[in-house]
């Protein structure tokens, strides 16, 4: 063979052979490259329908579309099952859809994906959470928001979403120290949030007959902030159970000072503290005060009553006089003074009133709205039902709409006026 090449080697000329090994060596690597590129162009048209798909998904969730998009993003994955970010999209359009189960089993999937990012699985166990949370199954969520804040103690938007939760439980100890964590990371009006909270876990304690501990989360609710109305009312309320009269209208009237426009709602427990103490001369003093220095309809129309009980019709007449000129739209307030005209048998000023209440009929009334969400409850909430924020509950103007009766704090002591 060696006898051969040698040969061969020196029949051709060395220029000729240089060419050939040349050719020979192009056409291996022509071959290479023709054969890449077809296995290249078959993988091409996989990979764009997966892309294809996921952009209309994400088109159809702007259009609101989204059967459309679940459609879309399901051949995305089906093209390609790696996309994590698909999936993510999916669980979430099926938890909006209500489809609970399926957004669940989608959010275990990725989690249980080996060699995920931890940032990635961290968040889709919050979603997981979301998903119980929309599913009513609120136990799961807690665990499941916990885990995360095991291992995300910073995550604000994780840290909210236990606080709901213990929020839905009544859990307000809870809250409260989840609200704490809250306010060490972020900045903000917090001492509000956590006074309604202390309240709450003292309205828990009151009724299950624990006075004294009732009373030390009521003291912490006005120590951590002096304008939480509820806390004096309800602390109020405790001393009047236990008989201490003195003290109860000492807490009461307080209310003046922090937030006046509230007082209306201790007009009532004073006259019951009062009647108890055989002396209701402090009451009307205290409403003769009030209204000239608010300025109040509804102070107003309380003296008025007063006034009324002792049987000062002129007297209270007045007075509800004094209430409309303030707001001419309180219904209440015309209600009251309709039937003391009716009462007295005034037809002349019944009528007279009668037409002065059709030049009004055509303006609206007053409503209780949020502040945050635009919710308008029928009576005064310190908890918006809908966005669930605390004090942002706010009458509206007097001059836009007005109120068909005194509005009334939903839990309060309605009994007391009446010595119960």
């Amino acid at each position: 063979m060696s006898h051969l090449w040698q040969g061969l080697f020196e029949t051709f000329d060395q220029s000729i052979l240089l060419c050939f090994i040349v050719v020979f060596c192009a056409g291996l690597f022509s071959g290479w490259w023709i054969r890449r590129a077809g296995e290249t162009k078959k993988r091409r048209p996989v990979k764009s329908m997966g892309d294809e798909a996921f952009f209309k998904g994400f088109q159809h969730i702007l259009s609101n579309d989204q059967d459309h998009a679940i459609e879309e993003f399901t051949k995305s994955v089906q093209v390609n099952s790696d996309t994590i970010e698909t999936y993510v999209a999916l669980g979430n359009l099926y938890r909006s859809k209500g489809d609970i189960d399926r957004a669940i089993r989608i959010r275990q999937s990725i989690i249980l994906r080996p060699n995920i990012n931890e940032h990635i699985r961290l968040r889709s166990l919050f979603d997981l959470g979301l998903d119980y949370r929309k599913g009513g199954f609120l136990s799961r969520a807690l665990k499941t928001f916990l885990e995360v804040a095991g291992q995300e103690p910073s995550n604000i938007e994780n840290l909210k979403e236990i606080e709901k939760i213990y929020e839905e439980l009544k859990d307000w100890e809870n809250a409260c120290r989840i609200r704490r964590r809250i306010r060490n990371l972020k900045k903000g009006n917090h001492a509000h949030i956590l006074a309604h909270y202390l309240v709450e876990a003292g309205k828990v304690c009151y009724d299950n007959g624990d006075l004294n501990k009732a009373k030390s989360f009521f003291s912490k609710a006005i120590s951590t902030h002096k304008g939480c109305v509820d806390a004096y009312l309800h602390l109020g309320d405790l001393y009047f159970a236990k008989d201490d009269y003195k003290k109860a209208i000492s807490i009461w009237k307080k209310i003046v000072k922090v937030a006046p426009q509230f007082i209306f709602l201790a007009y009532r427990r004073l006259e019951g503290a009062y009647s108890r103490m055989k002396n209701l001369k402090p009451v009307e003093d205290f409403l003769k005060e009030c209204a000239q220095a608010n300025r109040d309809a509804f102070t107003y129309l309380a003296l008025a009553r007063f006034i009324y009980n002792k049987d000062d019709i002129e007297g209270a007449l007045r007075e509800i006089t004094n209430a409309l000129d303030l707001d001419p739209l309180f219904w209440e307030a015309r209600k009251f003074r309709g039937e003391i005209l009716i009462a007295e048998g005034r037809k002349k000023e019944i009528l007279r009133d009668y037409d002065d209440i059709i030049k009004h009929l055509k303006m609206a009334f007053l409503r209780f709205q949020c502040t945050k969400c635009g919710f308008q409850p029928d009576d005064l909430e310190w908890q918006c039902p809908q966005c669930k924020s605390w004090d942002t509950i706010r009458q509206v103007n007097s001059r836009e709409v007005r109120p068909t009766a005194v509005p009334q704090e939903k839990d309060s002591f309605k009994t007391l006026s009446q010595g119960k």
